[in-house]
């Protein structure tokens, strides 16, 4: 299990009619098991592409981002794919539930083709209940409200038992009564199961729920409380 996230240097840039776009810069910072942390800022700041970086969804063109000492992304595809299964797991604001499955086979999807030690019926159905939705099992997406939705994406996302859950806007679709229940779930997680949570969101009330609070803008790291720079 991943305790310590170090990103060294870190840069993400693009290229597009010749000009190049920096979306995240010489970023170091660490992140450490058990933290329940925010990355804040305004649209186009950048939290979502460091997100992304982290969770291994894009490769950085600078810099690098070591998992207990490893560069993982210098690894096969097959090894990032593989490490990205064991370790992290990702909430969004769009649920990305698929429309024809019910709440249990969508929380299964992870799972698919996967071999685990668990039964993984029982595993999904054992989440579901955590999220509170062991009355939905059979449930279509279209069937459920949007709290509902993103408690089944919640708990597709805990299904393999990750080390690391990542989300970004997990609260920014819903209201903020039902925002409120999320993210009050989200820590729960952290604090019984122990999991580590970085979620980005541009809401400074939702921000200052969390232990620590990491601000960006035009791709750099501005200030932050708590936690360790490097």
């Amino acid at each position: 299990m991943v305790t310590n996230i170090h990103c060294k240097e870190l840069g993400k840039s693009y290229k597009g009619n010749g000009v190049v776009t920096h979306a995240v810069q010489n970023i170091n910072i660490n992140f450490t098991k058990g933290e329940f942390s925010a990355i804040i800022g305004p649209s186009g700041s950048g939290k979502s592409t460091l997100l992304s970086l982290i969770g291994t969804l894009d490769q950085p063109t600078s810099g690098s981002i070591l998992y207990d000492g490893e560069d993982i992304m210098t690894k096969s595809k097959k090894k990032v794919a593989d490490f990205r299964f064991e370790e992290i797991g990702f909430i969004f604001q769009q649920f990305h539930l698929l429309p024809t499955l019910t709440a249990l086979e969508n929380v299964l999807t992870p799972l698919f083709a996967r071999n685990v030690s668990y039964n993984k019926q029982e595993r999904a159905k054992e989440v579901l209940e955590q999220v509170g939705l062991a009355d939905k099992l059979n449930s279509l997406p279209s069937q459920l409200s949007g709290g509902q939705q993103q408690r089944v994406a919640i708990a597709r996302a805990i299904v393999h038992k990750p080390s690391w859950l990542l989300a970004d806007e997990p609260t920014g679709n819903l209201d903020t009564e039902t925002g409120e229940l999320i993210f009050d779930l989200l820590q729960q997680l952290n604090t019984q199961e122990g999991c580590g949570i970085l979620f980005v969101t541009h809401d400074p009330k939702l921000a200052q729920k969390a232990n620590r609070i990491v601000s960006m803008k035009d791709g750099v790291i501005l200030s932050e409380t708590g936690g360790e720079r490097v």
